[in-house]
């Protein structure tokens, strides 16, 4: 099973997590690329695509994103598994927290009906809105919150990585 890492980082932050969470995963990782170095079809090579974004200004996607989403137009990911991490502060924009997540989920799961795996609760974070959202209980994947949970990183970046190789049964 190849599974690749794609993300878009302004301030290394998600290149920071994108990093942890390839590490976590070892050898299971075929590729870890920042989005802006890709083309679309490259998403066609990998049976798993984790892809990293974080949350701008009030609820926008990170501008590596705004400019490769409308390339997939036409892209089939049928039969792809997709996990999701987002960063966001809960606190300063408590109300737009984890947007990205959302938008970039809205995206994909039109290109062919892919599986989303790694939902993650949404229970620990103080927030009032989320786009992010996958249910009352999840979001649609890992949420980091760099300016105000830091320190749970590692914990949750631990987490989730089991709760992705259960997931996948490896």
């Amino acid at each position: 099973m190849s599974i690749a890492i794609f993300f878009g980082s302004t301030t290394g932050n998600t290149m920071d997590a994108a990093d942890a969470i390839s590490e976590a995963l070892g050898d299971l990782i075929t590729r870890k690329a920042e989005i802006c170095d890709i083309e679309p079809a490259d998403l066609l090579k990998y049976d798993v695509l984790i892809f990293g974004v974080p949350t701008w200004n009030i609820g926008e996607l990170q501008i590596d994103y705004e400019d490769f989403l409308p390339e997939l137009k036409g892209l089939d990911l049928s039969g792809k598994k997709i996990a999701l991490f987002g960063l966001g502060d809960a606190y300063g924009y408590g109300d737009n927290f984890l947007d990205a997540l959302g938008l970039l989920w809205d995206e994909l799961k039109g290109l062919g009906s892919p599986t989303l795996i790694g939902k993650w609760p949404t229970k620990g974070y103080d927030f009032d809105e989320s786009k992010g959202k996958y249910d009352e209980d999840h979001f649609l994947g890992l949420g980091l919150d760099v300016e105000n949970q830091s320190e749970m990183h590692s914990e949750r970046i631990e987490q989730w990585t089991t709760q992705i190789r259960n997931e996948l049964a490896l």
